[in-house]
């Protein structure tokens, strides 16, 4: 199988930054080149193609093993096809006017071979939904041995089994066990609390048990939790909002309710059914978006950065500095996670990668929870300076720029954008600030 450079450098253990040799600008001889030279078996991992590995028997056989563990790595994180055998089973949800969590829970029971696209009825006459094999968002009862999940009963208070920080929380959808859930579970929540690591693998059935609790808690977070605190009236924000977001999914499902007046060039009203199956549609494009992101970017994208913190004093002997095989992985969330779960002390302050055009940048790691609090910034008369002029203040060869809020800046070389981390990190040590 080939790979995208970025997924293949990213899981290979064979490619990591350069050496880390302690770095003085003036007795350093840079190469004219924008980024770092690789030797070839370095640069076979960014090959799309085999040509380059024909050189020997040896190599061949080398890159033929790095491929197959990698093919198995990435076999973990491969969607397969859903069998479209249609399921005799009958969901039963309500009539009229619909929202997003029943018309997401219904989505979500036909993923699974149970339900898999399962006839919905929808109807308020109970014994109409005594004769469905799982009822959601009516009838008045929650209890999963009868699969009856409703949550408009006067003492429910069913909430999402793992917590999550605070309304602060990153977009990564990174969970802390310890704090309590905002918002009790609406329908699309109990559905998932009870089937949703089930929807999960049908879709991913090589995911590790550690990886699918990974991936539950993200989308929970990222994208169920809304639909629960909107369907049960949970205000956004304890304080007044600036400006209304109708943009979310709940939303757009909403808008697809029949208007009061809307007819069709036929004089007659449109059917609630067919416009309920529409939403139920868009809530599935919905899930599947954020959990492909979350499985095959964000789970890949977790391995790179746990590798680079366990190197990090590989990296520099602060252990302050990350350096990740390439850019645009999302890292943050991961980072945050990951440094309480290897309990990494002191904090990584910086972290450096390569840019699309080659060039190596050190970005400043915010303090978690701040969107521009940075736990340290590059110096202050290094922000806004640019080239020539920039080289002259730090001294450090190659150094194109720093942002005027000190949060990132950018080197020709490798070298230097390691050096100007730690520059920084020294002159914060001299001046005593943190």
């Amino acid at each position: 199988m080939q790979l995208s450079p970025f997924l293949f450098s990213a899981l290979s253990t064979l490619r990591s930054c350069k050496p880390h040799a302690p770095f003085r600008p003036s007795s350093i001889a840079f190469s004219s080149l924008t980024k770092p030279i690789l030797d070839n078996s370095s640069f076979r991992l960014y090959s799309t193609t085999s040509s380059i590995n024909n050189n020997s028997n040896s190599n061949s056989n080398s890159n033929s093993n790095s491929n197959s563990n990698t093919d198995n790595i990435m076999s973990d994180f491969k969607r397969v096809k859903l069998d479209d055998a249609v399921s005799t089973k009958v969901i039963g949800t309500h009539s009229g006017s619909f929202q997003a969590d029943e018309a997401m829970g219904c989505f979500l029971l036909r993923q699974l071979p149970e339900y898999r696209l399962s006839k919905i009825v929808r109807s308020r006459d109970p014994k109409v939904l005594e004769t469905c094999d799982i009822v959601i968002d009516v009838g008045g009862v929650y209890d999963h041995e009868k699969k009856r999940y409703d949550h408009h009963q006067r003492d429910y208070d069913e909430r999402f089994d793992s917590g999550k920080k605070d309304a602060t929380a990153d977009a990564d959808g990174d969970a802390d066990a310890n704090s309590s859930r905002c918002t009790k579970l609406s329908a699309s929540g109990l559905v998932y609390r009870h089937y949703g690591k089930e929807a999960i693998k049908a879709h991913y059935p090589n995911l590790s048990d550690e990886h699918l609790d990974l991936v539950y808690a993200k989308i929970y977070n990222s994208l169920l939790e809304a639909l629960d605190a909107i369907d049960t009236g949970v205000e956004m924000s304890t304080t007044e909002l600036v400006y209304r977001d109708t943009t979310g999914l709940s939303s757009r499902v909403g808008r697809l309710n029949p208007r009061w007046n809307e007819v069709d060039e036929n004089g007659e009203p449109p059917d609630y059914d067919e416009r309920f199956a529409e939403a139920s549609n868009l809530c599935g494009e919905d899930f599947m978006a954020v959990m492909t992101k979350i499985v095959e970017s964000d789970l890949p994208a977790r391995e790179v950065v746990e590798k680079a913190l366990l190197d990090r004093l590989e990296t520099d002997p602060s252990g302050q500095i990350i350096c990740f095989p390439t850019g645009g992985l999302p890292w943050k969330g991961h980072l945050y996670e990951l440094e309480k779960l290897h309990k990494v002390e002191p904090l990584i302050k910086f972290v450096l990668y390569t840019d699309q055009g080659g060039m190596w940048r050190v970005q400043a790691v915010t303090v978690e929870g701040k969107a521009f609090e940075n736990r340290l910034g590059l110096p202050e008369e290094w922000r806004g300076v640019r080239d020539e002029d920039l080289e002259k203040i730090t001294s450090i060869k190659g150094s194109r720029f720093v942002h005027a809020a000190g949060f990132i800046g950018g080197n020709t070389y490798y070298e230097g954008s390691l050096e100007m981390a730690r520059v920084a990190i020294q002159a914060s040590t001299t001046s005593g600030s943190k």
